[in-house]
């Protein structure tokens, strides 16, 4: 395996750092001042039961050492399919620089304190929302989710809206993460990070495009 050390590549390539958290940090930098909506935007991959794969979208709410958060519905279809199959992967494209990022890895949930930290930060119109909507769950009619949103906007209107408590957050920890950058022809540069586990170092290595 080929150990990369940093510094500028002959070929003009990805300039790794010693930390693929240092490296993502620079992208997103750049990606928030380029790209127009979310550059936090991420697709999340999970599995079912069966195996068989599923993919969304989510936002991005934290990236450190300790892995990738996001928030959502533990009931949801990702919450439980998290929950039975805890392993995930994510997808970063920021087309207007012409650059991804994919990672994969456990995953957990965080701590109470963490979600509740969090959510305290959301608009209350979002805190009343992840109490009225079942998420992935069957709707009747748009008028049935209105109705709960009104009916938790009245019960909330003039306190503060407590976290619900199937509403968390999760971590992934990674154990690959390969960042990718569009070259002409085709010839793109990829670059991966991998660890055997989180308690691990990191090495690193070129793949063919």
């Amino acid at each position: 395996m080929t150990m990369e050390t940093g510094g500028p590549l002959d070929d003009g390539g990805i300039t790794p750092r010693p930390d693929p958290f240092a490296l993502f940090q620079d992208w997103m930098a750049e990606a928030q001042a380029a790209e127009p909506n979310d550059p936090n935007a991420m697709a999340l991959a999970t599995a079912d039961a069966d195996g068989t794969p599923n993919v969304r979208m989510v936002l991005l709410k934290g990236a450190d050492a300790g892995g990738f958060v996001f928030f959502s519905n533990a009931h949801s279809i990702k919450g439980e399919e998290l929950a039975a199959n805890p392993k995930a992967a994510l997808n970063f494209h920021w087309k207007s620089l012409r650059r991804a990022v994919r990672v994969k890895g456990g995953i957990a949930q965080v701590s109470d304190a963490e979600a509740d930290a969090y959510f305290a930060t959301r608009p209350k119109d979002s805190q009343i929302g992840a109490w009225a909507s079942p998420q992935s769950r069957p709707m009747e009619g748009r008028w049935i989710f209105e109705k709960a949103i009104a009916q938790y906007a009245l019960k909330y209107g003039l306190t503060t809206v407590p976290r619900p408590p199937h509403w968390t957050g999760w971590r992934i920890t990674p154990l690959r993460i390969e960042f990718w950058r569009d070259r002409p022809f085709r010839l793109h540069d990829r670059l991966v990070y991998a660890r055997a586990d989180a308690a691990s170092a990191w090495t690193t290595e070129r793949l063919f495009p």
